[in-house]
């Protein structure tokens, strides 16, 4: 039998702060695919963006499908950039998440591709 997700860690105080701060001040990439998931217009399934997991804000999550979006900037390709996200998509799939990464260059000029490979995973995810 497959071990059931943990269940989250509460969220410290200073993670919810920081959600309302990146809800305040998103990228553009992260601007365009919200406009995209917002209000249930893809594929009818509720994103939420900036949401707190544990210690980490994720940039979008559909928890009925435990689907997490991070739109990564140049920073995530450097070595250090790459071992943290590496560390966070761990725990995040430890909790039973799915964790898709995209680059900021790729939700700005191929948002049809990335909304392609969203909707593959979800209908790959098994939603409650």
């Amino acid at each position: 039998m497959a071990d059931a997700p943990r269940p989250p860690a509460p969220v410290p105080t200073h993670a919810l702060k920081r959600t309302r701060d990146l809800r305040r001040d998103m990228t553009d990439a992260e601007r365009r695919l919200w406009h995209a998931l917002r209000g249930r217009r893809f594929e009818g399934v509720k994103f939420t963006r900036q949401y707190a997991i544990g210690p980490y804000v994720v940039d979008f999550v559909c928890r009925g499908a435990r689907l997490i979006i991070e739109i990564d900037g140049d920073q995530h390709g450097r070595d250090e950039g790459v071992a943290a996200d590496d560390a966070r998509t761990m725990v995040l799939e430890q909790n039973g998440y799915r964790v898709i990464r995209f680059w900021n260059a790729e939700v700005l000029k191929n948002l049809d591709g990335v909304l392609q490979v969203l909707g593959e995973a979800l209908r790959e995810t098994p939603r409650p």
